[in-house]
């Protein structure tokens, strides 16, 4: 199950009276700065002479981030960076069987990375345009409101953001069932394959950068993506339950530096030592955009009931340093 969280704006499962489990689809509002205006991406589909946002249906077993970045790519022929998650869409739709149907789509504003922007899949025309005149040209009233929070989101500086995900270690074998020194305890079969579930998971986002304690199951997590990537894992004993145990203060100084770099990061640890992470990352907490205190319940609830193992806690971060500010959180549960 994946839940995705921003301030002010819970994306909770939507179901519709049409259908019992609503079709699942993600998409993006890949957007840049042309000569200073605010510009966003639209397709146009043949089959339906519409424009909307690039978007497409959940694969078996697909995360909704890997999905946004996935569908983009394949509308668009561009390579894009997740931002901060917006308002999510559910509208009824006829099924190929003529029956009524619910879809249910999440949105993520997204930063172009790479791609050749080549069309090879249901699109016949993609366009850059001024927020005024997307919005004219959307077909359905509906994806303006995608739109208005991007918008908002630029007016308050707080567009332009950059990824930290802290994740607590895959599922591993059990203490009881191993005889050896605990960190040297493998992930077992189900967190194998959480582990190459967050190669998509964390690619969604452009991770760069992969921090971790050295403890077996937490760097067996984050090491899929770090080989299909060719990033380096960076092994940090502070972050360590061992070490927690006896000097927790220091826990938080490789999450701090990460806040100083401002580059897409992965913390993985373990349930003891991330309420004390999950604290010093409710301390950029960005009051003005937290309607509500939706960010800040989010925060408490993953420090106080735990993050559950091999789950991946997305922070949108704006600025860097002392100046680093949360404005967006995501919870992706395996």
């Amino acid at each position: 199950m994946t839940e995705g969280v921003t301030p002010g704006q819970v994306a909770a499962p939507i179901v519709g009276s049409a259908a019992a489990r609503p079709v699942a689809a993600a998409g993006t509002l890949p957007w840049r700065l042309h000569d200073g205006s605010l510009e966003v991406l639209l397709v146009h589909r043949p089959a339906y002479d519409d424009w909307a946002w690039a978007k497409g249906k959940l694969d078996p077993g697909e995360e909704w981030p890997t999905c946004a970045a996935r569908e983009t790519l394949e509308e668009t022929g561009l390579e894009v960076r997740l931002g901060r998650p917006l308002p999510p869409a559910s509208y009824t739709f006829l099924d190929k069987a003529g029956e009524l149907a619910t879809k249910e789509v999440r949105y993520w504003a997204a930063e172009v990375t790479g791609g050749d922007g080549a069309l090879v899949n249901e699109i016949d025309e993609v366009a850059w345009l001024p927020v005024a005149e997307a919005s004219d040209r959307l077909h359905y009233a509906r994806d303006r409101d995608q739109l208005r929070a991007l918008v908002r989101a630029s007016t308050a500086d707080r567009l332009a953001t950059w990824p930290l995900v802290l994740v607590r270690h895959a599922h591993a074998v059990g203490r009881s069932a191993w005889a050896e020194p605990d960190p040297l305890r493998p992930l077992d079969a189900p967190g194998e394959a959480r582990a190459e579930t967050m190669v998509g998971l964390l690619g969604a986002y452009g991770i760069t950068r992969l921090v971790t304690s050295p403890s077996v199951r937490c760097a067996a997590t984050l090491a899929p993506y770090a080989a299909a990537r060719g990033l380096k894992l960076r092994a940090k004993p502070v972050l360590s339950e061992e070490m927690y145990s006896v000097t927790p203060d220091r826990a938080v100084r490789p999450l701090e530096r990460l806040l100083e770099r401002g580059r897409p990061a992965a913390l993985c640890s373990h349930g003891p030592v991330l309420p004390s992470l999950l604290g010093r990352l409710a301390r950029t907490l960005d009051t003005g955009e937290d309607e509500g205190g939706a960010g800040a319940a989010v925060l408490e609830e993953a420090a106080d009931l735990g993050m559950a193992k091999g789950e991946a806690l997305v922070c949108h971060i704006a600025g860097t340093g002392p100046t680093a500010q949360l404005v967006a959180v995501e919870r992706h549960l395996p």
